[in-house]
């Protein structure tokens, strides 16, 4: 019965397709009806990656082209609104640009990128080249924005030709989609060429923006609104519409309601409280918001094999560097607010909304806001003067902290080799005082996680990787982990070959700080399970057994 559902839209922008092909979709549609109502002549939406930006541009360019199928928007929430549809469906020209591929190692390759995503629109827009009302320059204009890939047609006032153009065709002011922005000037800052790019899309955007009569108005979506950039000031009527606001709260993400109905659909609703801890958790405005990108290929695994586990499909779909650089950046008071954070806590911090790109990373505080307005934390309240309660927002992103947090470590240990090989000779030796001392000084360092949310088990594992990169540092040993041994799976199983030495390391999360009681488990469990076996059967004459208990930056090591 599962397999007959209809198919859910994973990585589908294109609403034309969505619909024709009868996927599955979360109608967002009452937002055409709200930005009817509530728009300024440009207006900006920011919200995180994979939030379903470039699909709702891609549905307001289907609904008010000139020449779109109105067919595919029957039997949705905006259809309701005849006299919207009457007045304003298929009643515009519509450019519309998506940046969101517009990336290079270096400016020449990412203007060419660029370029590239003009031309295509250009294209799209080639019927004008049979106006009879355009000049013979114009039309030769277009034809060499069709072609700027392969000429060196300055583009920076392509968007404000292409609507001028349209209006003159049309007899109708244009809308003007841009979508993802702040793409280019993200890869610039990363690649060391910002300030040229910072230039082009001021000019870029600015044009077409900026006291444009052939426009009806503009909807440009991103990441982070820019207005220190120069790139949206001088607009007379610019309406921005962030994470903090009410309006237009619901239509980017699933709410709670859609999700539920989703899983009901796909007959997977006993795993609504998985989902809901490991995707839900944002606060825009005051609604409650899923990840729409997590929900869609969590549920997708579930109609086939509904046992999966959730996994971090967010983290998975770009990369994490700011969490990494945080934690570089971090003293020892953010140290210990992202030990709180990851303790399910909340945390206080004024936010910046207006940041450039090269202020993200001049200070800590503009860290925090980054990681705001980027998705990483979200609120739980205001306490007034743009500062708010901030809070991980769920389990998927707390992974993603706790995965960067192991990484840093693991390259912040080693740059400290000597302390290493102390700890490391110290197990050699069967010294557990001496390695319980070398591994304390080690957790003093790292941010502990203290999480209150999971259970021990999961703590172990944060102590258990923590233990397993700092033993790894010795490449004549042979280090495994969760290992079949004996009658179970030990947490650390090391071989010494040169020296016919073996350890069995069992590591266990000292609740209520009774690290004698986990070394005591450890211990015990070693022994229940045979765990030395693996290294008996291989003839090794020493062999070790250790109980670590680890509580916060304390722990205790006993041996056998």
């Amino acid at each position: 019965m599962r397999s007959e559902r209809k198919m859910l839209p994973i990585g589908v922008e294109n609403f034309e397709k969505l619909r024709r092909n009868d996927m599955y979709y979360v109608d967002k549609t009452e937002i055409i009806a709200d930005l009817l109502r509530n728009h300024g002549d440009a207006n900006l939406f920011t919200r995180p990656r994979r939030f379903g930006k470039t699909l709702t541009m891609d549905t307001l360019k289907t609904f008010f082209e000139i020449g779109q199928d109105a067919s595919l928007f029957e039997g949705l929430a905006i259809s309701r609104h005849s006299d919207i549809c009457e007045k304003h469906q298929n009643k515009y020209p519509v450019v519309f640009l998506s940046l969101k591929g517009a990336a290079g190692m270096n400016y020449p390759d990412a203007l060419k990128s660029i370029r590239t995503i003009v031309a295509r629109e250009a294209r799209r827009l080639s019927y004008l080249n049979e106006s009879k009302i355009l000049s013979d320059w114009e039309k030769q204009e277009l034809n060499l924005l069709i072609n700027c890939e392969n000429n060196e047609k300055p583009i920076k006032g392509a968007l404000s030709f292409f609507t001028e153009i349209l209006c003159k065709h049309h007899k109708q002011k244009a809308i003007l989609l841009v979508d993802e922005y702040d793409v280019p000037l993200d890869k610039a800052f990363l690649n060391n060429y910002y300030d040229k790019m910072v230039s082009f899309i001021s000019g870029f955007l600015g044009d077409a923006l900026k006291t444009n009569d052939n426009t009806e108005f503009a909807v440009v979506t991103g990441c982070l609104r820019i207005s220190k950039e120069s790139i949206f000031t001088g607009l007379n009527n610019f309406s921005t519409f962030t994470i903090t606001d009410d309006l237009f709260s619901q239509y980017f993400g699933f709410t709670d309601a859609e999700v539920k109905e989703m899983l009901d659909y796909y007959g997977v609703s006993d795993y609504y409280s998985t989902a809901k801890d490991w995707y839900d958790g944002y606060s825009f405005g005051k609604t409650e918001i899923y990840c729409p990108w997590d929900v869609l290929n969590y549920c997708s695994r579930l109609r086939f094999e509904s046992d999966k586990a959730p996994q971090a499909f967010w983290i998975n779909s770009s990369g994490n560097d700011i969490i990494r650089k945080f934690i570089e950046m971090a003293n020892s008071t953010t140290k210990s607010e992202i030990e709180s954070l990851i303790a399910g806590d909340t945390v206080g911090k004024e936010i910046h909304p207006e940041l450039t790109y090269s202020e993200l990373y001049t200070s800590i505080e503009n860290i925090w806001s980054t990681l705001f307005m980027t998705g990483y934390l979200t609120q739980k309240r205001s306490l007034g003067n743009d500062t708010y309660e901030l809070a991980i927002p769920n389990l998927e992103i707390r992974k993603i902290f706790q995965k960067q947090i192991y990484e840093w470590f693991k390259d912040f240990s080693r740059k400290d080799s000597s302390t290493l090989n102390l700890l490391c000779q110290a197990f050699a030796d069967g010294n557990a005082e001496e390695a319980q001392k070398q591994f304390t000084a080690f957790l003093r360092k790292t941010i502990s996680i203290r999480d209150t949310y999971v259970k021990a088990a999961k703590k172990e594992n944060f102590y258990h990787g923590i233990l397993l990169g700092l033993l790894s540092y010795r490449d004549d040993w042979i280090v495994k982990s969760n290992v079949k041994s004996g009658d179970g799976y030990s947490d650390i199983v090391i071989k010494i070959p040169d020296d016919e030495i073996g350890m069995i390391i069992e590591v266990k999360y000292g609740e209520d700080a009774d690290m004698d009681k986990g070394c005591a488990d450890a211990l015990a469990q070693i022994e229940c399970m045979n765990y030395s076996a693996i290294l008996e059967d291989d003839e090794v004459q020493t062999i070790y057994k250790y109980g670590v208990a680890c509580y916060k930056k304390k722990c205790k090591i006993v041996k056998a």
